[in-house]
């Protein structure tokens, strides 16, 4: 079996046997925008970022086989690296400018790979774009790919507690019109798009 169909065999697995349950039972997750999405070629996903489970139910939702950064620790856990490293997902060290991971995606999305990138570069609190890296906008240029924004809602309050009784959030997830990929890789254009994307998600989310 090749690599590629076993890859794309253990992502669907995980997907419909895993994710589909949690994301439409647990949390009733919904899905609009579905037009928005590209049906053909790679692109470069966009999101804000505020929970762990994020990544799975972000694949899940677009029907896309989308790969996300994961942290280098991750791959070292039995079974679980070998399951995220099968769907695709690349490592990242954090704190550091792994040219390693850059050169990774770029090779994802010159085979035809999408990859997702949390623009925040980390979960944040409030569930919206707070202080968006340039990193996305560098990619799409240095590709020319484009990007598309997406906004995953509630995320960042997945689960309450109400007399001890856990309430889970419904997820709604949102997507954006494509934009256009920059066409030099210049301080402020990159600084332009970033804050375009940045508006586009949280208007989004609303």
């Amino acid at each position: 079996m090749k690599k590629h169909t076993f890859q794309k065999l253990i992502y669907e697995l995980v997907s419909k046997l895993f994710v589909f349950p949690i994301y439409k039972f647990l949390f009733k997750g919904h899905l609009i925008g579905r037009e928005n999405i590209p049906q053909t070629g790679s692109f470069i996903m966009v999101s804000n970022h505020g929970s762990l489970l994020d990544p799975p139910l972000l694949g899940h939702a677009l029907g896309r086989n989308i790969s996300f950064m994961a942290k280098a620790e991750l791959f070292k856990i039995p079974f679980l690296g070998f399951i995220i490293k099968a769907c695709g997902a690349y490592p990242v060290k954090r704190g550091i400018a792994d040219k390693n991971t850059i050169k990774t995606a770029c090779k994802k999305l010159l085979n035809n790979n999408s990859i997702g990138i949390f623009i925040d570069g980390t979960r944040q609190k409030n569930g919206r774009v707070n202080k968006p890296k340039q990193g996305a906008a560098l990619l799409a240029f240095k590709n020319q790919k484009l990007l598309l924004p997406v906004a995953i809602v509630n995320s960042h309050r997945l689960i309450k507690f109400k007399f001890c009784i856990p309430l889970f959030s419904k997820i709604v997830i949102k997507v954006g019109k494509p934009v256009q990929p920059p066409q030099s890789s210049s301080r402020d254009e990159l600084h332009s798009l970033t804050v375009l994307l940045q508006d586009r998600i949280n208007n989004l989310i609303g």
